[in-house]
């Protein structure tokens, strides 16, 4: 059904590709402790956890970053950070994988959104995670840091071949990509036909136009079935990415799983399998290599359903990284597909 050698003659040219990054960016950073170290506060009483060494990684937006880098692809990042020290650890995160974070907005009106993961040390030696500590903003970023986000993507949407949209968030209007913002890259989309828009949007993919969609067959039916069906059951899923594909006229990725992705364009639908997988897997992160591999493959050249292929290897990759949000490379991508008989 698939040219996997076409796949992978095009991955030779992942260096000749742009892809930039826009929206929610954020930090992950585990903090690693250990029972035996614990000593009791002296000013509260309360048990103090030792954090003996911590480790960071670029998160949402950053882990689009970190799997086009991987593939090879020149990655541009917009987002928007505070002016403090996870908004440092972040940027220092992007400069690791080769980024070019130098369009990221920074502001002391807002904080970086982070995940703050505790790890405790368990009796076999492996770690445990903790209940987690998460810097958000719950007020809606002012106007102007809108605007020079959306300046910063102008400045740079000649030289890049494709635009990744990350919308994380489920509250509205509490970071990076708000209502205001998603109207201004819809309008930018729809001038901009000869570059490729995409978005990945948990709650609000609806509200984007002249926009390729992504979302996960639970996201589906939430979001566009108003909860309304099975989404485990594939004929329930094709009749409403039917649906949605018709109503936004453009592509729609439904990703479903081990099960792999259909993709709905305007001849209609394509199921792609996924690829098997054995053994233990962590799918941290799936959704964002998922994205990651489809983007690289339009930047190519490849078609809709070969873009899905391409990122079905990709995040089979990544999910066998145990305990980190993986990444694939051109190599590994190749062989997976090679291995696909």
């Amino acid at each position: 059904m698939f040219d996997n050698e076409k796949i992978i003659s095009a991955l030779s040219r992942t260096k000749d590709i742009t892809v930039a990054v826009i929206g929610d960016f954020c930090l992950d950073k585990y903090l690693y402790n250990d029972p035996a170290n614990d000593e009791v506060s002296v000013e509260t009483w309360l048990t103090a956890y030792e954090v003996d060494h911590k480790a960071i990684a670029a998160g949402v937006g950053g882990t689009i970053t970190n799997n086009l880098r991987s593939l090879g692809v020149n990655t541009i990042c917009i987002g928007l950070i505070g002016d403090d020290g996870e908004g440092y650890e972040l940027l220092k995160t992007l400069d690791r994988v080769g980024a070019d974070r130098t369009h990221m907005v920074v502001t002391d009106t807002l904080c970086t959104c982070a995940y703050v993961k505790p790890m405790r040390r368990q009796p076999d030696g492996s770690y445990k995670e903790m209940n987690r500590f998460d810097f958000r903003n719950f007020t809606p970023p002012a106007p102007e840091l809108e605007d020079a986000m959306m300046r910063e993507l102008e400045s740079v949407i000649d030289r890049v071949d494709a635009v990744i949209i990350t919308d994380q968030y489920y509250q509205r209007n509490a970071a990076a990509v708000t209502d205001g913002l998603r109207a201004k890259l819809s309008a930018l989309a729809g001038k901009r036909t000869d570059k490729i828009f995409f978005v990945d949007s948990r709650a609000f993919a609806a509200e984007y136009d002249n926009i390729i969609i992504k979302c996960n067959q639970f996201e589906l039916i939430e979001y566009f079935a108003g909860g309304k069906g099975d989404p485990e059951d594939m004929e329930t899923v094709i009749r409403e990415g039917t649906a949605l594909q018709k109503k936004i006229g453009h592509t729609a990725y439904i990703t479903c799983g081990a099960k792999g992705m259909i993709v709905f364009d305007k001849n209609g639908h394509t199921e792609v399998p996924g690829f098997k997988v054995e053994g233990e897997i962590d799918i941290t992160g799936a959704g964002d290599a998922t994205n990651a591999g489809i983007v690289t493959g339009l930047a190519l050249g490849l078609t809709e359903a070969e873009s899905a292929r391409l990122a079905c290897a990709v995040s089979s990759i990544t999910i066998q990284q145990i305990g980190m949000t993986g990444t694939a490379t051109v190599e590994q991508a190749a062989d997976r597909l090679r291995g696909d008989k």
